[in-house]
Parts: C-alpha cells; sequence; structure tokens
C-alpha cells in the first residue's frame, strides 16, 4: 500500500500547532468541498484532506503516526512495523475501524489505526455528577519475553502518553510502572493496573490502565495461542537411526526420542509443554534435517560412498 503523509495533504509543517492544523482544514475543506468546488478531483482531495484531519487533529493518533518517522515519502510502497504501536498509552474509545462518520478510510489508515486502536474496555469513563468524575480508563500494549509466560516476573514498563503543551504542540511523556506479568499470560490479554489511568476531575477516582500483553520477536520460537513451536535442526544420522536429542523450551532444556526415519517437516508434540494455565498449551517441535559441509576430501569420500551404497531417490515421487 502507498504511504500517505497526512501534513503534505493539508499543507502544514510536521511541528504545526493542533490551531494550526485546525485552520489549514477548514480553509481546505471550503475549497474542495464537492458541494462548491469546481475543480474536478475536488472529491477525492476532499475525501484526502478528511482522512489526514482526522489523524492529525487527534493528539493521540497524531504522535503515533509521527513516530513512523519523516523519512517516509507520499507514494512510497508501506508496511505497518510489527507492534509499531507498543508502549504508546492511549484513552479508551475512539476510532475502532469500519470508516466512522460516513468517510471510506484508506487501506494505509486502516493499517494504523483499524482494528481496535485505543482499544475499548474495560468500566469506562464512569459516570459524571457535579464536579467530580471518574478518570478515563487507558490502553497500551506492551511487548514482554516469553519466557516471562512462562514463569512469571515482575518487570519495568515504560510507556508514552501523548499530551498537547501550552503552546499547541503534541508531546509525548513517559512514566514507568512496575507491573507484574502472571505466569501463563497469552498473547491478546489484557492486565488492568486499577488507578493507573488518566486523573479523575475534583475528587473523583483515577480511572485504569489495560495492558494489552504482545510477545517480543523470539530467535527460535513461534507462539499460536497457548501453543508454541520450535524448528529443531537435527542431523542425518539422528534422523535416520532415531535416539535422543536435547530440545531448548522456554521452560527448559527436555529429552526428545527420534523415531528412526524422520525427515524435515516431521512435526512432535510434547503435551502440556507450551504456555503453562490451568489447560496447558502443547509445546510443537517440526524438525529440519541439516547437511553437514564436505569440507575435506575424507568427507567428500564418505559422500562419495554413501551415493554409491544407497540406491535412494528422493524425487521418485516426481516421476523423475
Amino acid at each position: 500500500m502507498e504511504f500517505k503523509d497526512y501534513y503534505e495533504i493539508m499543507g502544514v509543517s510536521r511541528d504545526a500547532t493542533q490551531d494550526e492544523i485546525k485552520r489549514a482544514y477548514r480553509k481546505l475543506a471550503r475549497k474542495y468541498h464537492p458541494d462548491v468546488s469546481k475543480e474536478p478531483d475536488a472529491e477525492e482531495k476532499f475525501k484526502q484532506l478528511g482522512e489526514a484531519y482526522e489523524v492529525l487533529k487527534d493528539p493521540e493518533k497524531r504522535a503515533a503516526y509521527d513516530q513512523l518517522g519523516a523519512n517516509w515519502k507520499a507514494g512510497q510502497d508501506f508496511h505497518p512495523p510489527p507492534d509499531w504501536d507498543a508502549g504508546f498509552e492511549f484513552s479508551g474509545g475512539g476510532y475502532t475501524g469500519g470508516g466512522g462518520e460516513g468517510f471510506d478510510y484508506s487501506d494505509f489508515f486502516e493499517s494504523l489505526f483499524g482494528g481496535g486502536f485505543r482499544r475499548a474496555g474495560g468500566a469506562g469513563a464512569g459516570a459524571r455528577g457535579g464536579f467530580h468524575a471518574r478518570g478515563q480508563d487507558t490502553h497500551a500494549k506492551v511487548l514482554i519475553d516469553l519466557e516471562d509466560a512462562y514463569r512469571g516476573a515482575v518487570r519495568q514498563i515504560t510507556l508514552q502518553s501523548p499530551e498537547v503543551d501550552a503552546n499547541g504542540h503534541v508531546t509525548t511523556r513517559q512514566r514507568t510502572l512496575k507491573v507484574n506479568i502472571p505466569k501463563g499470560v497469552r498473547e491478546g490479554q489484557r492486565i488492568r493496573l486499577a488507578g493507573q489511568g488518566a486523573p479523575g476531575i475534583g475528587e473523583g477516582p483515577a480511572g485504569d490502565l489495560y495492558l494489552e500483553i504482545a510477545f517480543k520477536p523470539h530467535p527460535f520460537y513461534r507462539v499460536e495461542g497457548k501453543d508454541v513451536y520450535l524448528d529443531l535442526p537435527v542431523a542425518p544420522w539422528e534422523a535416520a537411526l532415531g535416539g535422543r536429542v536435547k530440545v531448548p523450551t522456554p521452560g527448559g532444556v527436555l529429552d526428545l526420542k527420534l523415531p528412526p526415519g524422520s525427515n524435515t517437516g516431521k512435526k512432535m508434540r510434547l503435551k502440556g509443554k507450551g504456555i503453562p494455565s490451568r489447560e496447558p498449551g502443547d509445546f510443537y517441535v517440526v524438525l529440519k534435517v541439516m547437511t553437514p559441509p564436505a569440507e575435506t576430501e575424507e568427507q567428500k569420500a564418505f559422500y562419495q560412498e554413501m551415493r554409491e551404497k544407497f540406491s535412494y531417490n528422493p524425487r521418485s515421487a516426481l516421476g523423475v
């Protein structure tokens, strides 16, 4: 999909104040409104303008968009970086996908802000009365190590909260919290921190903070729900003859018995060794037979001897 430079669309600088963005929108909206504009592409420009304003008028969306960096140019091929919004603290509610207010948002917009951006949930803003009101609940995605889900942990989590300063510029405020990561937590689950959301009004209590859990990319493992997968390299003689091999898991090293005649792609299940819970997940080992390089004359001769002793054609099923 194409990257959209919302600042360029609105004709403002990246350090424009919120008031400057509002004035630019009003001016351009009058110019390109389909009911009054004579320009042939007025409807498309008005649509792009509305989408840009939807992002830049909102300090939270704008701060998230800004972290993509200023090096992107309009029209460049773009794919959102994995977990690009991790660590940003957002208020509850807001845009959750589907194109509100009659707008048909672009794929670029949906890739960033669709599907539950600023995930609503929890108790909401609460009842308001008089000059006292409960603070809003806030939400943030946080990245943890897979090993923390196996053992539980206490971690320092740093969040960035978008806000508008006295001069009308969008900035981010950082805060660090000590968080208990419960054993068995799964990706997508939320941890509720009572009273850590937005402050209340008057004597009203603070809202709650909901942390949505995501796992950091791991060099060995991949996770699907409660199950964990590992591609395990094995030597040809281990695959052919079978035997016991050591298998690393996030919970520790285990012994695995390979059956003779195993091939690449064979999947073996270690029941209950996935993410722990009342009904724990499973750990799957997917075999990957690795061929050692023939680096010496002796090793090359050994492979030649294998070729002569084995009447084996791995492509026979293909008819060649």
